[in-house]
């Protein structure tokens, strides 16, 4: 009763703080101009986020300097286009945002973007002169690659001086790329197809042409941004003031987020990239309509698209999300793309190809699952079923209009269940290393395949009292047996909550890094179109999303900030990079709340924790991968904080080859026969990570039994 009466309270603070926002337009229902539609827009983003954000902080001359320095940050987070000089000509609006924005006032947001694109103009031109003289790469000087906590030049010259480094560091990078190709080529070894494909882009590119392609494409992506576009830009800057991970969605990123969620996109089904201003092919989805229809193929160059009954719209030169925005279409509608053959060269005669707009399937996000066969030391054979979750994904839409087969993380893994149930595996893995999370519908429905019922996650709002549970209802167990999940630094979000709630309910053990991401908030998404319908207006207004609660295991714990610890720490790269809650700014701090009474299913885990360790510890020093790994991660250590490169050639090459040498030792580590050319074969087979979790399996089988999962209550 609490909830609803918090989210009824939200809700009319919500409409009041639109009906306050846009009392103009209440009185006509008249038809706004688009400088008027944004200005209504940057109104309602300012109340809501500042009324219903967990942090409870008014929208005032703190957040106004906030807001002001973050959005300097994100459009130039390397300092490279503006300077002291610059941010000093805007200083006026420091302490004065807060009331701009709340007044639909956007002119700082513009005036600073209308800078930016100017700099980038004055650095396409400087580099273009500059690469005309050429360099000199025998002087001892360097560039430094993490400039995020040095100064900002004070003046342009100095800015200029930035700019010939970074110039120097980049032709170098490509300079060296061309040079290792060649050495390759000359040894005459055998390169791999990703290997040789770059190869034959560089031969036919020089370095100093790879740049100016680069930076025509980064203009056009840059320069043909509307004004929806830079709005959005500058809300998610206000927005995360309030929270790392609020942020405005504009009409195409709220496009782009529905597509994440549901796995499923509505198009011709063709990966695109920029190239030199053409907009190039590099993949073709299977079972989408470019891959029925057989005519289109990668490195293929589209310069013009029409609608059906249109005159075609030449593309040459249009940015790539613009490209994107007038493929993709309504389902069976036609679409005309004029291609230039890639295979043909120079010498291709453009070719229209009409294809019919249809729903493609976003198959590399969805759930996988394969079986492993495992060889004993005494002979024996067994079985293992391994579970790869990318996201928790959710078609909102289809469960929403009640369609029986909407996507669905939990459904598809329900299905990859109950096959290993059919070929009586002998245990289980869930692997949800880097898995960024998602719904959290998902979650709780997916922990729900592993126990018979009861809470999963606590959530707390903002008003720090009312406290709600989500629970598991279904008493139906998918999987009964011994269980691990697996996870890294990356693991986020609802695969958190997952972990955490398997952890508790001592259904699993967890495996990974010493802890997960961190983010342990609730996040909720407001459409604002929806909210215009009080004030008689109608447009596309995108999305605001923002931390509304905190989610809480049910050991009374947060997952946010410190994550989730699992039950036993692997050695992984991950384990090392500065990644998680922690390394945010503006995130909210870790607390606890009282424990809620769960059963267990197996409450002699803890006492053999300690021997699982201790045995996995013994495989790990005497395995040839693990030193391969160790290598890996030393490797990293040693240049992770690297904050300067040399921008001399042959200093910089010898420390290719060094670094090349360490990475062909640690590949002759490696058994000949798991040296496979498959992808998915290879991580199958030499994930040093998995292999080991098996054995940690195996030895929690030999202690316990092939466990039969049977609720029983917590002391």
């Amino acid at each position: 009763m609490p909830m609803k009466k918090n989210r009824l309270m939200n809700l009319l603070i919500l409409i009041f703080s639109l009906t306050i926002a846009v009392l103009p337009a209440l009185s006509q229902a008249k038809e706004l101009s688009e400088d008027e539609k944004l200005s209504l827009i940057t109104r309602l983003t300012a109340n809501i986020i500042s009324h219903n954000h967990y942090r409870q902080h008014p929208l005032d001359n703190q957040i106004s300097s906030q807001i002001f320095d973050e959005y300097f940050k994100f459009l130039d987070p390397a300092k490279m286009y503006f300077t002291q000089e610059d941010i000093k000509s805007f200083e006026k609006y420091r302490f004065y945002l807060d009331d701009l924005v709340q007044a639909g006032n956007n002119e700082f947001a513009f005036n600073v973007y209308e800078l930016y694109v100017k700099r980038l103009s004055m650095y396409r031109q400087y580099c273009e002169k500059k690469l005309a003289e050429g360099f000199d790469f025998t002087q001892d000087d360097s560039f430094m690659i993490d400039r995020t906590k040095v100064p900002r030049p004070a003046n342009i010259q100095e800015l200029h001086e930035v700019w010939n480094k970074k110039l120097k560091n980049d032709l170098l990078y490509f300079r060296l790329m061309k040079r290792s190709m060649a050495e390759e080529s000359k040894a005459g070894k055998d390169a791999k197809k990703e290997i040789k494909d770059t190869a034959k882009n560089l031969d036919t590119h020089s370095p100093e042409e790879k740049i100016k392609r680069r930076l025509r494409d980064i203009a056009n992506e840059v320069e043909q941004k509307d004004k929806n576009d830079i709005l959005g830009i500058f809300l998610t800057c206000l927005a995360q003031t309030y929270g790392p991970h609020s942020s405005y969605f504009s009409p195409r990123d709220e496009e782009d987020f529905n597509i994440h969620m549901k796995l499923s996109l509505c198009g011709i089904g063709a990966v695109l990239t920029s190239d030199d201003g053409y907009t190039k092919i590099v993949k073709i989805v299977p079972g989408g309509p470019a891959a029925k229809d057989g005519r289109l193929n990668e490195e293929d160059k589209i310069i013009a698209v029409a609608q059906e009954g249109a005159d075609p719209v030449d593309i040459i030169d249009m940015s790539l999300s613009n490209v994107v925005k007038i493929i993709r279409g309504p389902q069976n509608s036609k679409v005309t793309l004029t291609v230039l053959s890639g295979k043909k060269g120079g010498s291709s005669i453009p070719q229209n190809i009409i294809l019919m707009r249809d729903i493609v399937e976003l198959k590399s996000g969805e759930a996988s699952g394969f079986i492993k066969a495992v060889k004993h030391s005494d002979g024996t054979a067994g079985k293992v079923g391994i579970v790869t979750l990318p996201s928790f994904y959710m078609d909102f839409e289809g469960a929403q209009n009640g369609e029986a087969n909407y996507r669905s993380s939990t459904r598809d893994v329900s299905k990859i269940l109950d096959g290993f149930n059919k070929e009586d595996i002998d245990g289980l893995i869930v692997d949800v290393r880097s898995n960024g999370g998602g719904s959290l519908a998902e979650a709780i429905s997916l922990s729900g395949l592993f126990i018979e019922k009861g809470p999963i996650v606590q959530v707390r709002q903002s008003n720090r009292i009312d406290v709600s549970v989500k629970y598991d209802t279904d008493p139906e167990i998918h999987y009964r047996g011994p269980m691990i999940v697996l996870v890294n630094k990356l693991t986020s979000s609802a695969a958190e909550i997952f972990a955490g709630a398997m952890k508790d309910y001592k259904r699993a053990i967890i495996i990974g890094d010493s802890r997960t991401y961190g983010k342990g908030t609730v996040l909720d998404v407001v459409a604002l179109k929806k909210l215009l319908n009080y004030v008689n207006q109608d447009f596309p207004a995108g999305s605001l999303k923002y931390e509304s609660a905190v989610f809480y295991r049910i050991n009374g714990s947060s997952t946010q900030q410190l994550g989730v610890t699992p039950d036993i720490i692997f050695p992984s790269i991950t384990e090392y990079m500065k990644v998680g809650e922690l390394f945010n700014e503006n995130h909210l701090p870790w607390d606890a709340i009282k424990e809620l009474p769960h059963d267990v299913y197996d409450k002699n885990l803890e006492k053999e924790l300690p021997d699982l360790k201790k045995n996995s510890a013994v495989r790990i020093k005497n395995d040839v991968k693990y030193k391969q790994l160790k290598e890996n991660i030393d490797l990293f250590n040693k240049y992770k904080d690297r904050t300067t490169v040399s921008l001399n050639e042959e200093k910089r090459w010898a420390e290719y080859l060094k670094e090349k040498s360490v990475l062909e030792e640690q590949e002759k580590l490696l058994p000949q026969e798991e040296k496979s050319d498959s992808k998915k074969e290879k991580q199958e087979e030499t994930d040093f990570l998995i292999d080991e979790s098996i054995n940690i399996l195996y030895d929690y089988i030999k202690y316990s039994g092939k466990i039969i999962a049977v609720a029983q209550k917590a002391a």
